[in-house]
């Protein structure tokens, strides 16, 4: 298939806001491609590359954008992908200026919507509103197969390339072969935020509360001596935690698989800051200094497997009992179940007398649903917080002289030209260092400049408290988050994990209500 035919879906998806016209435009391509099309084809519709990181910076996407465009559309999906491909395997002495070449070949055969659709794709920057979810359905719309189905397989399996070549090649049969396995990470379970305990306790009549650990959530998978650790984003991170490694190593299971928190704390039991933690998983080596400087502690909270049995499917109390059997009280999140809010208020209180971020809440008849936000589990924190984009930032002045402080801070909006709202600006909550480190952060992502607004490519990720969401006309999103401030950056998720404007509305419509 030429690759217009998947631009031309791409930018008919963009256009329109309809879940339904997006998952039957996507549907009519899927059907259309062929075996070898399906995985880069779907890659690309959901703004991703199958090879992941190819090693191409923004410099060496900007100079091929500069190639005169092909006159007719003649380059194919597969043309990409195995240039792509090649790109991702090319490494050592003079690897960067073979990317460049391959990449500049690719382009100068491209139209001019084709370059603008490849460079977003390279870049991460491609809003056409193909989220997993949408592609998912349509998915199972192109395979004429139930949706429940598809998004399971999904989950499971951790990528939707593998399930769609399954799905649209074999059908039912080929979504069978994706289960909970060993050693092959699943989409953690994800919780929705609540407003109050009124909110927990009007969806869940008795929930289990947990303390919420502001750490780097963890999925462990073990097999006999074999212990292997993935991220939130599912990247094995066994080689910078040898604690993890060491602690489910020991316990007396020849198969687990479990999920939890890594977190570094105080001499006193107080948590480090996020980004505290965080240090320890960029580090591949020097790992044993690093855990001399800053020891993690590991806290589990649920286990999907315990040797032959698989627990994903059963309720959260039978997983809880299996849990507190296997792992001793040490290595668990603190936990009590209860329909007193007198109860539920006095834990909170205690969770953050000790520094965490608030309590979990969770149905203890619900199943573990990989991959999934629904109101099974909620969050509760003090204050309001959202996983924001920064667009842009203004250098200081005075003290900040010198350093990008005032941050442009953005939600998702599929809807908008941009794929982005802007929610108003904070200076707010950043220590010197902060200001230094993301000032280098910026300036490496840099797009244009305006006077003294240095734009960026949306790729970080920051946490943003704030106490209120009010109505705003100087932003296009017609929002604009009160008190702002910094709690850090989250190294663990990407753009395409920051909340959606569509979050936004909904703290402005409870607080109206």
């Amino acid at each position: 298939m030429l690759l217009r035919a998947l631009v031309d879906t791409s930018i008919a998806v963009a256009r329109t806001r309809s879940r339904n016209q997006k998952r039957d435009a996507l549907a009519a391509l899927l059907r259309e491609l062929a075996p070898e099309e399906i995985g880069p084809g779907l890659g690309y519709l959901t703004g991703s590359l199958p090879q992941g990181k190819i090693g191409l910076g923004y410099a060496a996407v900007r100079d091929a954008r500069d190639v005169a465009a092909a006159p007719g559309a003649t380059l194919s999906i597969t043309d990409a992908h195995q240039t792509f491909t090649a790109i991702g395997e090319s490494s050592g002495s003079g690897s960067a200026g073979r990317k460049k070449h391959l990449f500049g070949g690719l382009m100068a055969r491209a139209t001019g919507e084709e370059q603008d659709f490849l460079a977003r794709l390279v870049l991460g920057e491609l809003r056409q509103g193909a989220s997993e979810g949408v592609m998912a359905d349509a998915l199972a719309a192109a395979a004429d197969l139930p949706a429940d189905a598809v998004r399971r397989a999904a989950m499971l399996a951790g990528d939707l390339g593998a399930v769609g070549c399954a799905a649209l090649i074999e059908g039912r049969a080929g979504l069978d072969q994706f289960r909970l396995t060993l050693f092959r990470p699943l989409q953690p379970m994800l919780a929705q935020p609540a407003e109050s305990f009124d909110d927990v306790f009007d969806r869940i009549d008795e929930p289990a509360f947990e303390i919420k650990l502001d750490g780097a959530r963890v999925q462990v998978h073990k097999q006999d001596d074999e212990v292997r650790v993935y991220s939130r984003r599912l990247n094995d991170v066994t080689t910078a935690v040898p604690e993890v490694v060491e602690c489910v190593r020991a316990l007396p299971a020849r198969q687990l698989i479990l999920d939890g928190e890594a977190i570094a704390l105080r001499d006193d039991g107080r948590p480090h800051p996020f980004q505290v933690t965080m240090r320890r998983f960029g580090r591949r080596i020097d790992v044993a200094a690093q855990r001399a400087r800053l020891p993690l502690s590991v806290l589990f909270f649920d286990t999907l497997q315990i040797d032959e049995d698989e627990l994903l499917d059963q309720p959260a109390h039978e997983r809880l009992a299996r849990l507190d059997a296997l792992v001793p009280e040490q290595h668990r999140v603190p936990r009590i179940v209860t329909a007193a809010r007198d109860r539920a208020s006095d834990f909170w209180r205690q969770a953050l007398d000790q520094g965490h971020e608030g309590l979990m809440a969770k149905a203890l008849d619900a199943s573990y649903a990989a991959g999934g936000r629904g109101y099974s589990w909620l969050k509760l924190k003090p204050n309001h917080t959202l996983d924001l984009v920064v667009l842009a930032a203004e250098w200081g002045s005075g003290r900040r002289k010198g350093w990008l402080s005032n941050l442009h801070l953005g939600a998702r909006d599929p809807g908008s030209a941009s794929g982005w709202a802007m929610l108003g600006k904070t200076f707010k909550g950043m220590t010197d260092k902060l200001l230094a480190w993301q000032t280098e952060q910026i300036l490496a992502r840099e797009t244009e400049r305006d006077g003294h607004v240095v734009h960026c490519r949306p790729e970080l990720v920051v946490e943003i408290a704030f106490s209120d969401v009010q109505q705003s006309p100087h932003y296009e999103s017609g929002f604009a988050l009160r008190f702002a401030r910094v709690k850090g950056y989250r190294d663990d998720k990407a753009a395409a994990d920051a909340n959606t404007l569509a979050d936004v509305r909904s703290i402005y419509d409870a607080s109206v209500a």
